[in-house]
């Protein structure tokens, strides 16, 4: 190419670089401005460990979530801001803490812990322990001490700062569950009990109910109609056994089946809760928000198995490295808030 037609090339380079060096200095579009810092809250572990007391953060390592904030205003959609947050994931927080279950003898596995977080002025946010140990991706729910807005480059609007430490659940999809100036996490185990027949042959629960405030509201005889019917490969591995094929997985999701009798509303979000039991005992809890309010598309499939030795009803959840919170042979499905 001569220098003459080189030379109309070279000045549109000029004229173009600058303007977009002005609107982006880097390719982070996340560090628009410096992040603001809040003074580390101090929190105590209680519940069910052996160690209750105090926690100190300041070993632990920082992580980082990007979050659309939004909430339910009066019932209406209500966008906050868009922002970064860095601070300590109740994974690392909770991960030294040993388990002390009350229900142990009944039913020594952990996936039927919940946490409670709490502050001073009693404002709560219920998380299963299955979301924040089990998640594919994890330290996605953190005490957040740093925090900046994410400005559109347009725009340039500025979204308001939290005004101290709080608790952010980045896969949320209304941020219900925050909590500013956390004092306090609580670790519980399930308050059902259930008989355990471990090995029980055949297994098979053709039916199963869902119960709230202690009565049953539904009985659930046939798949449900309600919701997409998807399909979902999985190298389905467990936390104790390891490898159990590659699966796939079909059904609709299951909080398609139980948004009819517990529709979404900001208090279930922050403080609901299901357990989910099987015919031999085995049982799991999910948090109202892990299968209601998630921006990760995540789901938890309800599947018709149809199975003599296995039972009819299965759950599958996606959103999990860890197989341990499938369940076959559905028999209840227990709602309750904290």
């Amino acid at each position: 190419m001569t220098l003459r037609k080189l030379l109309p090339c070279l000045l549109l380079i000029a004229l173009i670089a600058p303007a977009s060096l002005s609107a982006q200095e880097n390719n982070d579009f996340y560090d628009n401005v410096p992040l603001k810092e809040y003074p580390c809250p101090k929190i105590e572990i209680a519940g069910e460990v052996v160690s209750p007391g105090p926690v100190d953060l300041s070993p632990l390592p920082l992580r980082q979530i990007l979050v659309r904030e939004a909430i339910l205003k009066e019932g209406k959609e209500t966008f906050v801001g868009s922002y970064v947050f860095q601070g300590y994931s109740l994974f690392d927080i909770l991960k030294e803490r040993v388990v002390a279950k009350k229900n142990a003898a009944e039913f020594p596995s952990v996936i039927d812990l919940f946490v409670v977080v709490e502050n001073g002025k009693g404002e709560k946010a219920l998380f299963s322990w299955g979301e924040i140990f089990y998640p594919i991706t994890p330290h996605r729910i953190l005490v957040a001490v740093k925090a900046a807005p994410i400005i559109p480059s347009l725009t340039k609007e500025v979204w308001p700062l939290p005004d101290s430490p709080r608790v952010v659940a980045a896969d949320d999809l209304f941020s219900e569950r925050t909590v500013d100036n956390p004092t306090k996490i609580t670790v519980l185990s399930a308050p059902m009990s259930f008989k355990v027949e471990k090995g029980k042959s055949p297994m098979n629960a053709p039916t199963f109910s869902l119960v709230s405030a202690g009565k049953t509201v539904a009985l659930f005889k046939e798949p449900p109609t309600e919701g997409p019917f998807l399909t979902m490969p999985s190298v389905f591995y467990g936390r104790g056994k390891g490898f159990h094929g590659v699966t796939r997985f079909s059904g609709r999701p299951l909080r398609s089946a139980l948004e009819k009798y517990l529709p979404p509303t900001a208090e279930r979000l922050r403080h609901g809760c299901f357990i989910v039991a099987s015919d031999d005992g085995y049982r799991v809890v999910f948090s109202y928000s892990e299968l209601f309010n998630r921006t990760d598309n995540g789901e938890f499939l309800l599947l018709d198995k149809q199975s003599e030795d296995g039972g009819r009803f299965t759950i599958y959840p996606s959103p999990d490295f860890f197989s341990d919170r499938a369940v076959k042979s559905v028999k209840e499905i227990h709602y309750w808030e904290f």
